[in-house]
């Protein structure tokens, strides 16, 4: 009984070898772009956090301009950030709080900032209008109306979250 030992040949050897020392060095290169792509997934979202602003009773039907602070993180890079809000409650006694950035050019908007438009919010970039509900006034510059901060009320206090398109509230 001869069996035929099989012996790798010089070229086989070698194709092995380069095709596993390949195959090591691109997981080596593809492991950190798949975490890198799958991190924001495993990290704990703060998108739904909701900060105390002020109490509901000091809110009246005259808007009022509230700043709070945040903290931010931007990889590993943190920092506290000032948000602002406009804030008043509507003929109905419901709250509404608008995001006082214009969807014209990303200016700060401000209640009654013009003279001509006393009951108006008003961007003076390029003279930007919005109703008092935020609903931007036909023929300025403004595309869309103001965007809505999302808000809870607990104890009497007014929580407010992220901004929401004006489509999706």
């Amino acid at each position: 009984m001869s069996e035929k030992r099989q012996q790798v040949s010089r070229r086989q050897f070698l194709n092995y070898t380069l095709t596993g020392v390949g195959g090591f060095m691109a997981a080596g290169m593809l492991a950190p772009m798949v975490r890198f792509a799958i991190d924001p997934a495993l990290q704990a979202s703060s998108k739904g956090d909701f900060k105390a602003v002020e109490d509901v009773e000091n809110i009246t039907e005259e808007p009022t301009r509230i700043d709070w602070e945040i903290d931010q993180v931007d990889a590993w890079y943190e920092s506290t950030v000032t948000k602002t809000a406009w804030v008043y409650k509507d003929e109905n006694g419901d709250i509404v709080a608008l995001s006082p950035i214009c969807k014209h050019l990303g200016c700060m908007v401000t209640w009654a900032g013009n003279d001509d438009y006393p009951d108006q919010f008003y961007c003076p970039c390029h003279d930007g209008r919005y109703y008092k509900s935020g609903e931007n006034v036909p023929n300025t510059p403004p595309p869309e109306g103001l965007d809505f901060y999302e808000y809870k009320i607990e104890d009497g206090t007014l929580l407010l979250g992220p901004t929401k398109p004006r489509g999706e509230a």
